[in-house]
């Protein structure tokens, strides 16, 4: 459904060094840096309608709002347990560990991290085990 995502840091060292660990995990390449943006995954185009790409970029710090946040998709069950552990080592806080979320659906394996400026991330595999 998405096509592009932004999300606003305003330690652009610490959200490289959060968003570089938790994109690798779920195998996603950084595509680009400069002083104010930092770039993941590849932008559509009209002979690639299904990619999807995430810019960080420099911004203030998020309200604190947990009812905003950003999902990635992760290939594997595995790379979402990856994405978290990476997270973590990288100045992210857990915000609910790698796991089952049933009351979606019976194979919603999920984690979440709020990254070092308060945004919320999750990583969620939907294939059964």
């Amino acid at each position: 459904m998405l096509d592009h995502v932004s999300i606003a840091a305003s330690d652009m060292q610490a959200a490289e060094a959060f968003y570089d660990a938790v994109m690798a995990a779920l195998g996603v390449e950084k595509v680009g840096r400069d002083a104010v943006w930092i770039g993941y995954g590849r932008r559509c185009d009209a002979s690639q309608p299904h990619l999807t790409y995430l810019a960080i970029q420099k911004g203030g710090p998020p309200a604190g709002d947990h009812a905003r946040h950003w999902c990635f998709k992760a290939p594997s069950r595995a790379a979402v347990d990856a994405f978290h552990r990476a997270g973590l080592a990288s100045g992210g806080r857990d915000d609910g560990p790698p796991g089952l979320r049933p009351a979606y659906h019976p194979h919603y394996y999920a984690a979440f991290l709020t990254d070092p400026e308060g945004n919320r991330v999750e990583a969620v595999c939907h294939a059964a085990p």
